[in-house]
């Protein structure tokens, strides 16, 4: 793999797939608006990661990778610039999860059930073609999986076909099975698969697992 990846977001997650994409041959570029931290993660992560701002990320990706916090995941798209991703796959990791405590291991979400986060950054960017992935699992599994089950299942969605395509073989190629949940506003039913994966890590510290779609012979 050669693909140019702009990651847009320095915590845990954004950290896991710029390593992973590294290892697999990418040219990857962490952005953040904390250059000190760039710099101490280039040394960390590797010398052949390139750094840079939001908008030199988003710049530098032929796949740009959203990995903030939900709560200033709009905010991220303006930095970056919609201009800037215009035409280029997004994939969006990220959650709606509010700033308030989970209730009974239940994280709390500031969209309603009829909304998604996704939505949301889809119009801030309408010419982006936002694709929901690794959304539903956590950082340790993001990257080659490995379960006694079997490779487990990404759901994604997104409205452009050839986007969601490109999203599939990335996933593919980093152990995952790939379901196509149709356009972006399947994200309303994805985005809740994270309040579902974190209830047994809330509330008896099992974060071991990942969801598999099961399906009856065609």
């Amino acid at each position: 793999m050669s693909t140019k990846i702009g990651v847009i977001g320095t915590g845990v997650v954004g950290q896991t797939l710029a390593k992973g994409l590294l290892q697999s041959g990418c040219s990857v570029m962490l952005g953040s608006r904390d250059r000190t931290k760039l710099d101490k993660l280039r040394i960390e992560i590797g010398e052949t990661l390139q750094v840079g701002s939001f908008a030199d990320a988003a710049r530098h990706g032929d796949i740009v990778i959203f990995t903030v916090k939900g709560s200033v995941a709009e905010e991220a798209i303006k930095l970056a610039g919609a201009d800037t991703l215009a035409g280029k796959v997004v994939i969006d990791t990220t959650n709606p999860i509010a700033e308030v405590p989970p209730v009974n291991g239940v994280l709390q979400f500031f969209t309603g059930p009829n909304q998604s986060l996704m939505e949301r950054l889809q119009a801030a960017a309408p010419k982006a073609h936002f694709v929901k992935a690794w959304s539903s699992v956590g950082s340790p599994f993001m990257i080659n999986p490995n379960f006694p089950g079997g490779r487990p299942t990404m759901f994604i969605c997104g409205n452009e076909e050839s986007a969601k395509k490109s999203v599939a073989s990335l996933l593919d190629q980093f152990g995952w099975d790939c379901e196509d949940m149709g356009s972006v506003e399947a994200a309303r039913a994805i985005e809740p698969l994270c309040q579902l994966w974190c209830i047994p890590g809330l509330r008896s510290n099992q974060w071991g697992h990942a969801f598999k779609l099961l399906k009856l012979p065609a």
